[in-house]
């Protein structure tokens, strides 16, 4: 068994005392006023922390790493400052800090995480309260630095949006957030004014279809958003679960068992919290059906109808701002039965300029960079045309679908400089066998209108819209 060393002092040559067993349960080690040293390369063990620290009493003005065990004073009279927690923490580590003269308030304190999360979320602490006093000791990876003896509770809440859902990506001290289908986007922390308590967001429908033979082009999808907004001018998002849909593109009309006339199909809303944009119009076909839909953005008029045929009514239902623009006019007759394009969220869709022309572009959608990108969504869809010299209508920039033409003409060009572009309208005989004329399909998740049909021997193909997209930004640090 090991032995037991009993000592009542034991004495220098000084004959200072070193260590004094004043009992048989306490030993002292050094007098008053000594100060007692560990032998370098010597280790203690048994002494755990008692959870204080050693207050380093000189104050910080400028930033600095903290090291565990200390506890600073921090001056920001005159300017903010940050300290950066320890980077490799171990459990039990403690670091603790106040504000020197009261000055928080003014200038804010930034706690940097260095990539530890703090009371667990993965964000910098702000400090915006004077006289703040707060101790934060290091538990584990998942909730990081806690915070622990705060002087009050408001000074340890994460100032800043902490939210989950759809795909999560930074740009700067923005988080931004975007879903291409279903989703929830789930907030954790609501924030404060101080840091962020509001979105931005970006709302698009999907695109309308374009109509079978002749016909316009689908509008694009109802587009609303409200970036870019002061950072506690947006949209409030207490702490709560919002479901998030994403609209469809409408579908065109099916050429089997039998050709199929008439309109398209619209696109389906879009929705997040509140802020509900509205499907595309449907372009209108020939035959014996000769209207467009409204929505979103309205679907321009079918060609092969009496001239002048309007296209449908764009922001329906309405809100301010705008959605979106109407569908352009159709009819006029023969040669080319020029189709209306559909609207777009930036301009109207092109009206029939004459019975010979082409098929009529699409309208322009609009340039939003929410996402990084400088992507131009909800374009519409562009018109189909018959047989005279000249081509199918362009689909409108930011995804609408080019418009299907009969040869001779090619097919429009589908619009481009959106997250996917519209494809290009086909060209084909208008009394071939097996021909197809269609339009080209929106872009998905641009909220792109299809285009518009030529005519094939039978009715042709309207192209279907393209999806929509819900984008939600936020400060985060």
């Amino acid at each position: 068994m090991a032995g037991i060393l009993k000592v009542d002092t034991i004495q220098n040559a000084n004959a200072d005392n070193i260590i004094t067993q004043t009992n048989s349960t306490t030993l002292t080690i050094g007098a008053s006023g000594d100060t007692v040293t560990l032998a370098a390369g010597a280790t203690s063990s048994g002494f755990g922390r008692t959870g204080t620290v050693n207050w380093d009493t000189t104050k910080k003005t400028t930033g600095f790493t903290a090291v565990s065990g200390n506890g600073y004073f921090l001056d920001t009279t005159t300017t903010t400052l940050t300290i950066t927690l320890p980077s490799t923490p171990a459990a039990g580590d403690i670091v603790a800090i106040a504000d020197y003269d009261g000055t928080a308030g003014t200038n804010a304190i930034t706690v940097g995480r260095n990539s530890s999360n703090i009371n667990g979320d993965a964000a910098d602490l702000l400090i915006t309260k004077n006289y703040a006093a707060i101790s934060f000791v290091y538990v584990d990876a998942t909730a990081g630095w806690r915070s622990v003896d705060t002087s009050n509770i408001e000074n340890v809440q994460n100032p800043f949006i902490v939210a989950t859902g759809g795909t999560i990506t930074t740009s700067g001290d923005f988080k931004i957030h975007t879903f291409t289908g279903p989703g929830t986007f789930t907030v954790t922390n609501a924030g404060s004014s101080v840091g962020s308590n509001t979105v931005e967001y970006l709302v698009v429908a999907g695109g309308g279809a374009g109509g079978n033979n002749l016909s316009g082009g689908g509008g694009g999808g109802g587009f609303r958003n409200n970036f870019p907004s002061p950072t506690t001018a947006g949209l409030s998002v207490p702490v709560a679960s919002y479901p998030i849909t994403v609209g469809g593109g409408g579908a065109r009309k099916p050429c089997s068992p039998s050709p199929s006339e008439g309109i398209g199909s619209p696109g389906s809303n879009s929705i997040f919290s509140t802020i509900t944009s509205a499907g595309g119009g449907a372009g209108g076909g020939g035959g014996s059906s000769y209207v467009s839909d409204n929505g979103g953005s309205g679907g321009g008029a079918p060609g092969y109808a009496p001239a002048p045929t309007a296209g449908g009514t764009g922001n329906t239902p309405p809100v301010n701002p705008s959605q979106g623009n109407p569908g352009g006019a159709g009819g006029g007759g023969a040669p080319n039965y020029p189709g209306g394009g559909g609207g777009g969220s930036a301009a109207a869709g092109g009206r029939n300029p004459g019975s010979s022309a082409g098929g009529s572009a699409g309208g322009a959608g609009t340039q939003l960079n929410i996402d990084g990108n400088n992507y131009y969504w909800a374009g519409g869809g562009g018109g189909g045309k018959y047989t005279s010299p000249g081509n199918g209508g362009d689909g409108g920039i930011g995804g609408g679908g080019g418009g299907g033409a009969c040869t001779p003409g090619s097919g429009g060009t589908g619009g481009g400089s959106a997250i996917n572009s519209g494809a290009n309208g086909s060209a084909g005989s208008p009394s071939g066998p097996g021909s197809v004329v269609a339009g080209g399909a929106g872009g998905a998740n641009s909220g792109g209108g299809g285009g518009g049909s030529g005519h094939a021997g039978g009715p042709g193909l309207g192209g279907n819209g393209g999806s929509g997209i819900v984008v939600i930004r936020y400060k985060f640090q």
